[in-house]
C-alpha cells in the first residue's frame, strides 16, 4: 500500500477535482485540500494549479501522476502475484471518443464490457475536439485519422473507410455522377475543414475541391442533409452503413474512396506498465472491431451507377 498522501493526489488527478476526488475516499473537500497542502509542502513543489474554475496538474504534478500510475500498477500485479490471485482489471478508466462514432459504436457496448469487468469504473467524454491526453487526464482516446500523434502508444483497430454517397431523390433531381470530374456539377456536403477531399481511384490519389452547399460545423449535420437528398457526401461507413442498408442513400463512383491510409486508432501515453484496465479496454475494442468492423458487415444496398 502506498502512502496515503499519494492515494489522495491520484484521486485528484483522476477525478479532476477536490470534492470528487473526497467523494471518492469518503473524506471532506477541506480535508482533501489540507492533506494536498501537505504533500506539496513535503515534497517542495507545486502539485496542482488552483482557480476558481479548473484545476490543472502542474509539470511536477504530471510527472509524479504518472510514476504513481506505474508504481501503482506495479504494487496490484505484485501483491496478486504474491497472494496467487488471478489478473482482473480494476480502477478507474478515462476514455475519450469522437461524438457520433462514441455514441453509436462505443456507448451500446459499454454494459457487456462492465459486466466482463465489474471492478472497472468508466468516464466516457465525448467530442470531437482533439483529445489531449495529459490536458483532458484520459487514459485513452479513439481517433480516427492517418496519424495518431507524435509519443504515443497507438494500436490500430480498423480501417476507416469513407464513400461517396447520396440519397435516391437527390440522384433523380440532379442525376448520376458518372466520373469525378462530374462532381463540379453538384451540391457537395461537407462539414467544415472537410473539403478538399483526398480519394483513392483506379488510377491513384485524387482531389476534389469544392464548397459545401450548407456550411457546418456538425458532421452529423452533414450525415442527415446527405439523407434528406441535399447533396452528394463523403461518409465514413460506420456512420452511414445503416443508410446505406435501408436505401435511404446510395454509393456513387465506387471505385472511388477515402485514402486507407485513415484508420481507427486506441492511443494513450506510452508507460512500462499499462493499467490491467486499459489493455482489457483496448482488447474489449479489437474484440468488437476486428477482423471485420460491424459496420462492413451490414448488407449495403446496390450502388448507383457511376465511375
Amino acid at each position: 500500500m502506498m502512502d496515503p498522501d499519494y492515494d489522495l493526489f491520484a484521486a485528484i488527478a483522476e477525478e479532476g477535482g477536490l470534492a470528487a476526488a473526497g467523494r471518492r475516499l469518503r473524506i471532506s473537500p477541506a480535508m482533501v485540500s489540507k492533506r494536498l497542502v501537505r504533500l506539496e509542502e513535503r515534497l517542495g513543489a507545486r502539485l496542482i494549479h488552483r482557480t476558481t474554475r479548473r484545476l490543472a496538474l502542474t509539470a511536477a504534478g504530471e510527472r509524479l501522476h504518472d510514476d504513481l500510475r506505474d508504481i501503482m500498477a506495479a504494487l496490484d500485479a505484485a501483491e496478486r502475484r504474491a497472494s496467487g490471485a488471478g489478473a482482473e482489471a480494476s480502477g478507474t478508466l478515462r476514455v475519450s471518443a469522437p461524438t457520433s462514432f462514441g455514441r453509436m459504436h462505443v456507448a451500446p457496448w459499454l454494459g457487456k464490457f462492465m459486466d466482463e469487468n465489474p471492478r472497472v469504473t468508466l468516464h466516457i467524454d465525448l467530442s470531437d475536439a482533439y483529445a489531449d491526453l495529459l490536458a483532458t487526464r484520459a487514459d485513452l482516446a479513439i481517433r480516427i485519422t492517418v496519424d495518431p500523434g507524435p509519443g504515443l502508444a497507438a494500436r490500430r483497430l480498423a480501417t476507416n473507410r469513407r464513400i461517396l454517397c447520396a440519397a435516391p431523390a437527390y440522384l433523380e433531381r440532379f442525376g448520376v455522377p458518372q466520373d469525378i470530374a462530374d462532381l463540379k456539377k453538384h451540391r457537395l456536403l461537407a462539414a467544415d475543414e472537410q473539403l478538399p477531399w483526398r480519394l483513392t481511384g483506379p488510377d491513384g490519389p485524387v482531389t476534389v475541391d469544392g464548397v459545401s452547399h450548407v456550411r457546418t460545423n456538425s458532421s452529423e449535420v452533414v450525415r442527415e442533409l446527405a439523407i434528406a437528398g441535399a447533396g452528394i457526401a463523403l461518409r465514413s461507413l460506420w456512420d452511414i452503413s445503416a443508410a446505406l442498408a435501408s436505401g435511404h442513400v446510395r454509393q456513387i463512383l465506387p471505385r472511388c474512396e477515402g485514402s486507407a491510409d485513415v484508420g481507427l486508432f486506441a492511443v494513450h501515453l506510452p508507460q512500462p506498465h499499462p493499467p490491467l484496465a486499459l489493455n482489457a479496454f483496448m482488447d474489449f475494442l479489437a474484440e468488437l472491431y476486428q477482423p471485420t468492423p460491424p459496420w462492413e458487415r451490414t448488407a449495403i444496398a446496390p450502388a448507383a451507377q457511376g465511375f
